[in-house]
C-alpha cells in the first residue's frame, strides 16, 4: 500500500520514533472532514500517510483561501504541541485517506523529552509558515492558470496519484477565486492536453507540460519540504 508512511516521522531518530510510536493511532480521514475550526482548541495532531489536508483562512464575506497544503511530508496541528493551543486556520481534509493521530498532550510530552524531536516540530512549523508566505506571494503575482497548475502538482505529490477527486467549487475555495474562473482555467489546461476533467475528478495527462506551465512557487515549496524531510540521524 502506498499510504503507510509519513515522511516527517521517517526522519526521526530510532529513539525519538520509539518514544512517539505508542501514542500514534491510525485513523481514516474523509474528504471535507473538518479537523478543527479557526479559533478552536486543538486536541489532536495528524501525521497524514495518504490523506491531504488544507489549512484554510475564512473571511467575514464567507470566502475562503488556502494558506497551506499538508500531506505525507508533514504534520497538521503541531503548533498546539508547542503551546499554541488555538487554531489560527481551519483544517479541512482535501483528499480522503489514512493518517496517524496523536493527542496533543502526548506529543508535547514526548517533544519536551527530546531536543531533536522538538527541533523537528519547530522546523516543520517554519516550513509551513514559509509555504503560507509563498501562497500569499503566488496569489498576488501569478496568473490563475499558473496557480492551478501549482496546486494540482502539489496535491499530486502528496496523494501519489495522477487522479485527483476535486470539484471545481472546492478548487475555487482553495484558490480564493470564483468557480467560473476555475472552469475557464481548467478548460484551458484540458484543451492544451495537460489534464482531463470530468465531474468531480481531474486526471493529470501530461505531467511535463503541467510542470512547465506552473509558477515557480511549486518548486519552492517542494524544495522546502525536501529539506525538512531529509534524514538527520
Amino acid at each position: 500500500m502506498p499510504d503507510i508512511t509519513n515522511l516527517l516521522l521517517d526522519t526521526l531518530s530510532a529513539s525519538d520514533a520509539a518514544s512517539i510510536q505508542p501514542f500514534l493511532k491510525p485513523v481514516h480521514l474523509k474528504q471535507k472532514q473538518v479537523l478543527f475550526g479557526m479559533g478552536d482548541k486543538i486536541d489532536a495532531v495528524y501525521f497524514p500517510t495518504g490523506a491531504v489536508v488544507s489549512l484554510v483562512v475564512g473571511l467575514s464575506t464567507g470566502e475562503t483561501v488556502e494558506g497551506a497544503m499538508v500531506g505525507r511530508d508533514g504534520v497538521v496541528g503541531a503548533a498546539a504541541a508547542l503551546d499554541s493551543k488555538i487554531a489560527v486556520s481551519r483544517g479541512v481534509v482535501q483528499l480522503e485517506g489514512n493518517s496517524l493521530m496523536c493527542e496533543v498532550e502526548a506529543l508535547r510530552g514526548t517533544a519536551l523529552q527530546s531536543h531533536t524531536f522538538l527541533s523537528t516540530l519547530i522546523r516543520h512549523e517554519q516550513t509551513l509558515f514559509a509555504q503560507a508566505q509563498q501562497s500569499t506571494a503566488c496569489m498576488a503575482n501569478h496568473e490563475l492558470e499558473e496557480r492551478l497548475c501549482r496546486w494540482l502538482l502539489r496535491a499530486r505529490d502528496l496523494c501519489c496519484s495522477d487522479t485527483l477527486n476535486f470539484t471545481q467549487e472546492f478548487i475555487a475555495e482553495m484558490l480564493g477565486v470564483r468557480r467560473t474562473s476555475v472552469t475557464v482555467a481548467a478548460h484551458t489546461l484540458q484543451q492544451a492536453g495537460m489534464i482531463n476533467y470530468r465531474r468531480g475528478k481531474i486526471d493529470i495527462v501530461d505531467l511535463e507540460a503541467l510542470l512547465a506551465s506552473s509558477c515557480e512557487c511549486y518548486q519552492s515549496v517542494k524544495d522546502q519540504y525536501a529539506l525538512l524531510t531529509e534524514p538527520r540521524h
